[in-house]
């Protein structure tokens, strides 16, 4: 297995879960990495990663375009209540980069149907076609529709949306959540789910802030050189990496302090690992709410594998959880 484009490098191998590694070796071993050839459009149209769940059936499905991008918007079946349906707002991964409106609608339809909420996934505009600040935009945009819309088009409470995303979505569901106060007036919202965030990107190899970067640099999925691929597709001015709108850990105490509580979800062998723990730790010491998990053994894009890894529905038992517990405490 060690001469195909993505065999798991001996650094890795026997650290993984052994449920995982069977399925990498039959389904994605044989993959080219992405970053290892010149860039495409078509690249986007790879199969997706294996062993997700089917999406789940809701009471309805609306899509909606907004100025640049586009929103889809499931919604619970029967009778709303009468403030609404609670509001999630999800934004997919792909370093900014990949994915699509349909990436992880088996989520979050389920989202929509074990916690009778509105949830809605955002098809923001990618690199690097358009680059930052284009996904920063349009996250905003799709929140300001939610929160003026929502009630109107999709009987949502507005006073209970929660905000959401993997990876580079986390990235910008952390980011919503400081540029939600600077609106005017502030958008609220009550909760943040951030799934395996990269929330500095300045992070590299030779950072002792982050030491799961060098650590995992040869980890499946999301290596270093596939990382440092999306980020300069997405950010090609390293000048602006220490911007708050693309690396939140880097926001004033002052905007920081004010975020919603959050649950932060992240894996053993995933590089991103230590950003997210190190920003959890940044919010706990400013008095945010905060809870945060690592799961053992696994790799960055569990949560899209959740039918097949017993650590992936883990991952997705947890964060359907905390979102049902912010509605409800909300």
């Amino acid at each position: 297995m060690s001469d195909l484009p993505s065999a798991i490098h001996p650094d890795i191998l026997p650290r993984l879960d052994p449920e995982y590694v069977a399925i990498h070796n039959a389904h994605l071993a044989h993959r080219v990495p992405p970053h290892t050839i010149p860039w495409h459009p078509d690249i986007r149209k790879a199969p997706y990663i294996p062993g997700g769940s089917p999406v789940r059936t809701v009471g309805a499905v609306k899509d909606i375009s907004l100025q640049n991008c586009k929103i889809r918007a499931f919604i619970p079946e029967g009778t709303p209540p009468q403030e609404g349906w609670p509001v999630l707002l999800y934004i997919h991964g792909g370093g900014w980069t990949l994915g699509s409106i349909d990436t992880l609608n088996s989520f979050i339809s389920r989202q929509c149907k074990e916690n009778n909420c509105v949830s809605v996934a955002l098809d923001y505009r990618l690199a690097p076609e358009n680059p930052y600040p284009a996904a920063v935009e349009d996250t905003v945009d799709a929140l300001k529709f939610m929160y003026y819309n929502g009630k109107a088009e999709l009987n949502a409470n507005v006073n209970k949306i929660a905000v959401g995303g993997s990876s580079s979505g986390g990235n910008l569901a952390a980011i919503a959540c400081l540029k939600a106060q600077e609106l005017t007036p502030p958008i609220p919202i009550i909760f943040q789910l951030l799934i395996v965030p990269g929330n500095d990107n300045t992070a590299s190899v030779a950072d002792g802030r982050y030491p799961s970067w060098k650590e995992c640099q040869n980890t499946v999925w999301l290596s270093e050189g596939r990382m440092m691929w999306f980020r300069n597709m997405y950010l090609p001015d390293p000048a602006t990496w220490t911007e708050p709108d693309n690396s939140p850990i880097f926001a004033s105490d002052a905007l920081l302090a004010k975020v919603p509580p959050a649950f932060i979800s992240v894996c053993e062998l995933d590089i991103l690992r230590d950003e997210g723990i190190a920003y959890g730790e940044k919010l706990k010491s400013l008095g945010v709410k905060v809870d945060a998990k690592v799961y053992p053994r696994a790799s960055h894009q569990i949560l899209g594998m959740d039918a097949a890894l017993k650590v992936g529905k883990q991952q997705a038992d947890d964060a359907i959880k905390a979102v049902g517990d912010a509605f409800k405490a909300a």
